[in-house]
């Protein structure tokens, strides 16, 4: 060890790094100041990288000048490759869990799809009314398509004095709803209802910058009508009742049906307000889940008297991400003429989506169409099919591997505790290398297949059929069988 030497003298300059073919080939798609930018950035990492060494007081030996060109090299082209694939990509979920919050949840149904194509192509009526040539308002896009819905899957429904507002987000949906009705006001809360989800969100949280004081009731595991009746009181604004999302209270509890919250708050002329999270439109006993509990439907809510109910269009919906407001039509009036509906307003692609989303219920084919719902409904045998072919393709390109049960998750907070049966491809993790390695080339992917995210359990990978979209299929074998390849060479 030399601790004299210093590795930043040996990097290779900017005009050496620029004469290196695979450098000098980016110049055509990029432009040449473009290239030396990036070339410039790519000698800098390299550069901290020897910086941190130093600071860890852990010199090199003088390191070969042709090796730190090639990590400079290395680093230029991944600048490269950040600007011919800027933002979120397309990656195949092959973990298993449905609404995988960290893969953008909900996958949009074909029909979907296509017509945010034709909208993102050109312009749109976003608030533009074609029939009189005068301004419109994006939200009468969406009112009629979500009452329609929410008629459709649940018959005898009187939508006849309801109202909706979508905003971009379900947190964004409460937080408006309670600027609204409770700014400086109290809002009754069960502890049971205080909940947080994934990334920090928290009810109380979103209570406190929507301007609204929180009174807490019950205990944590039970909570009784008269807790509500008694917090009562000429400062109440709302009693407020949240879905627990992705947790569930077993043994020891109690809590109020929200059919009786809803004749507490009539009763006491109190506006009872709902948040019941997923955004399920279908009855989940439907599809035979074992052992599941029913998840609660925003509809049932509205039947039973609830004045205002949110819930997200991007999870057990089954569309882009949305908080959806429906209920009474004065409540939803005044919601929307709050200064906080502008800064939450979804955008022209979110309602296309979400539109087309609800075509799928109002037509009744939700279950068959809609992706989130065809995972769900998937059966054991199909699951098992698809498994096992993709054993066999893998076998036969030397990727030593085997079929097994497991189970799915729904995820994105929706129906927690309830497992999904499914056969999964298992790679054990002496199969030519670790299955972290393996897990880390699969996210990579390349110019021919798009990164897969499986999961790993007892240190083995597993490749789930459950949420691998038709069509997937071939690419997720030859994603497989060509990672297991470069990390065992």
């Amino acid at each position: 060890m030399n601790p004299t030497h210093d590795p930043r003298r040996d990097l290779p300059s900017v005009d050496a790094l620029m004469r290196h073919p695979d450098v000098a080939s980016l110049v055509g798609s990029l432009s040449r100041d473009s290239v030396t930018r990036l070339a410039r950035r790519g000698l800098a990492s390299v550069r901290d990288r020897a910086q941190a060494t130093i600071s860890d007081g852990a010199l090199a030996e003088p390191l070969p000048r042709d090796r730190l060109l090639g990590e400079a090299v290395t680093a230029t082209l991944a600048e490269a490759a950040a600007i011919a694939n800027p933002g979120p990509r397309r990656v195949i979920n092959a973990s298993g869990v449905v609404l995988h919050t960290n893969l953008g949840r909900a996958p949009l149904s074909a029909h979907a799809a296509a017509a945010v194509a034709a909208v993102s192509a050109g312009y749109a009526n976003l608030e533009f009314d074609l029939g009189t040539g005068e301004r419109g308002a994006r939200h009468a896009h969406l009112a009629g398509p979500v009452l329609d819905a929410l008629e459709a899957t649940h018959p005898g429904l009187d939508t006849s004095g309801l109202d909706a507002l979508v905003v971009n987000n379900c947190a964004g949906a409460i937080l408006l709803v309670l600027a609204e009705l409770a700014r400086g006001r109290e809002v009754v809360v069960s502890r049971g209802h205080l909940v947080e989800i994934g990334g920090g969100f928290r009810v109380p949280d979103v209570m406190r910058q929507g301007g609204a004081r929180l009174v807490e009731v019950g205990t944590t595991n039970r909570t009784r009508l008269e807790d509500y009746a008694n917090a009562i009181g000429p400062d109440t604004a709302a009693l407020l009742a949240v879905h627990p999302s992705n947790f569930r209270i077993i043994g020891f509890g109690a809590s109020v049906a929200i059919a009786d919250l809803a004749s507490l708050g009539a009763e006491r002329g109190v506006p009872v307000v709902e948040d019941v999270g997923s955004g399920c439109l279908l009855d989940t006993e439907m599809f035979n889940i074992g052992g599941a509990l029913r998840e609660p439907r925003p509809s049932e809510s509205l039947a039973a008297g609830v004045s205002v109910v949110t819930f997200s269009g991007d999870k057990l919906l089954g569309g882009p991400q949305a908080g959806i407001i429906v209920g009474r039509r004065p409540i939803i009036e005044r919601i929307r003429r709050h200064p906080l509906a502008r800064a939450l307003r979804l955008g022209s692609l979110g309602i296309v989506a979400l539109a087309a989303t609800l075509t799928h219920y109002r037509r009744g084919t939700a279950a068959t169409e809609v992706p989130v719902w065809l995972m769900i409904g998937a059966t054991e045998a199909d699951l098992s099919f698809r498994a096992s072919s993709w054993a066999a393709s893998l076998r036969a390109s030397g990727v030593a591997c085997h079929v097994a049960p497991e189970v799915s998750a729904i995820g994105g907070g929706s129906m927690p505790g309830v497992s999904l049966p499914t056969t999964v491809v298992r790679i054990p993790a002496g199969a030519g290398s670790r299955a972290a390695a393996l897990a880390a080339r699969l996210r990579r992917g390349d110019a021919a297949v798009p990164p897969v995210v499986g999961r790993i359990a007892d240190d083995d990978l597993l490749i789930d059929p459950r949420t691998v979209l038709p069509g997937e299929d071939d690419a997720v074998v030859a994603a497989v069988a060509r990672a297991s390849r470069a990390t065992s060479s």
